[in-house]
């Protein structure tokens, strides 16, 4: 099975300079924990809430610092014709819950999530997954 038949399409997206404000909203509207940060039509980051807490909120920072400031760079993806077994693998190996997914072209495509391969291709991989992100070393995002 590839990835673009499981994987999230529908991604509303930020910029570096969209505020933290802004993409704390936009989580909570769109019921989220990641957003990607593009510019010009590329992947520069990812935004979660978990940045936000230990980025934003621990370190005192305010609601209108620029994501760029918080958020994660060097983002894992794949690619839409990956096959699911691979990218749970990545996912698995780099310790994280979810891929970008991008296009031939190299632009965004979609998000793959432990959520989405659960729904669509089996809560047995996602248990192999979740415990190899679960070992001990901390997630990125």
């Amino acid at each position: 099975m590839k990835v673009s038949e499981v994987m999230t399409a529908q991604v509303v997206t930020a910029t570096p300079r969209s505020t933290i404000r802004d993409v704390a909203r936009t989580m909570a509207e769109i019921e989220t924990g990641a957003v990607p940060v593009t510019d010009d039509g590329k992947v520069v980051g990812l935004i979660t809430d978990r940045d936000i807490v230990l980025r934003v909120v621990a370190e005192g920072m305010g609601l209108d610092t620029p994501v760029a400031e918080v958020m994660t760079e060097g983002v894992e993806t794949c690619a839409e014709d990956d096959n699911v077994a691979d990218a749970t693998a990545k996912m698995g190996g780099k310790q994280i819950r979810r891929l970008v997914v991008l296009n031939e072209s190299g632009r965004l495509a979609g998000i793959l999530s432990l959520g989405d391969v659960a729904q669509e291709y089996g809560a047995k991989q996602v248990g192999r997954t979740l415990e190899e992100i679960s070992e001990n070393s901390p997630a990125t995002h």
